[in-house]
């Protein structure tokens, strides 16, 4: 059982509390932050764990003004394409995953600061599309958070409306792909140490990102979390050229 990595917890909590802010879901910071500790199938495996009581903690916080349409909408192909996602995910070479995603990270990143007032139209159409897309990167990569989001916020939902059903959305594709990763060998018995651990920070990230909330613009903050993805995104395609 390898020791604990007390460096990696502080920042699986600032991943947290950035994602509960950001409105992207922690995923998109945890996993290229994991992925400096553990191989990518552990970062999977300990993803999908780790999002459960994240996306638990949210519903619980943010329960008033759950969109029950869009959760539908989003949530059914996302469930589908995550199974479809994760089960492919053992077909690929890890550094080539790694690759995709910090390749993905810098693309999403630029491309949401150079336009600024891009939004997809709110039908069920677009919903459907987002949500099978968001699933799919989920379950291929560990993060989908971003173009859920992206797809969410054509709605117009209220903040604390849009934090709970992207949660709950996120924790109906986590409990799927929970599953399907364990199936596919990512989910390591000697990972399983940091877990218990992981659980708290959930709850307690979740909690001290819903505070800041209260006193930081959104749009402000939004800027700031795509930059630090983009430098995230870029930090990981460096690592996997030096590998």
């Amino acid at each position: 059982m390898r020791d604990l990595s007390y460096v990696f917890l502080f920042l699986a909590l600032i991943a947290e509390v950035l994602g509960t802010i950001g409105g992207f879901g922690s995923s998109v910071f945890f996993v290229p932050i994991a992925n400096f500790y553990f191989d990518f199938e552990s970062v999977l495996g300990l993803t999908a764990i780790y999002h459960l009581s994240s996306n638990l903690s949210k519903i619980v916080l943010f329960k008033k003004g759950l969109d029950k349409k869009l959760l539908i909408n989003i949530g059914v192909p996302s469930v589908i394409f995550v199974v479809v996602g994760g089960l492919l995910a053992k077909a690929f070479n890890s550094h080539y995953l790694e690759l995709f995603l910090g390749l993905f990270l810098v693309v999403l990143a630029i491309v949401f600061l150079i336009k600024k007032d891009l939004i997809i139209s709110p039908n069920k159409r677009n919903a459907l599309i987002g949500g099978g897309l968001s699933g799919f990167s989920a379950g291929l990569l560990g993060t989908g958070g971003a173009i859920r989001g992206l797809t969410m916020a054509a709605f117009n939902l209220e903040k604390s409306a849009f934090i709970a059903t992207s949660a709950f959305i996120d924790f109906l594709i986590d409990f799927s792909r929970t599953f399907v990763y364990y199936y596919n060998g990512f989910i390591h018995n000697h990972d399983l140490i940091y877990i218990p651990f992981l659980i708290v920070i959930g709850f307690i990230g979740t909690a001290i990102g819903k505070k800041i909330l209260n006193y930081i613009p959104q749009n402000k903050f939004k800027k700031i979390s795509l930059s630090l993805i983009l430098l995230i995104g870029l930090i990981t395609l460096m690592n996997v050229a030096l590998k």
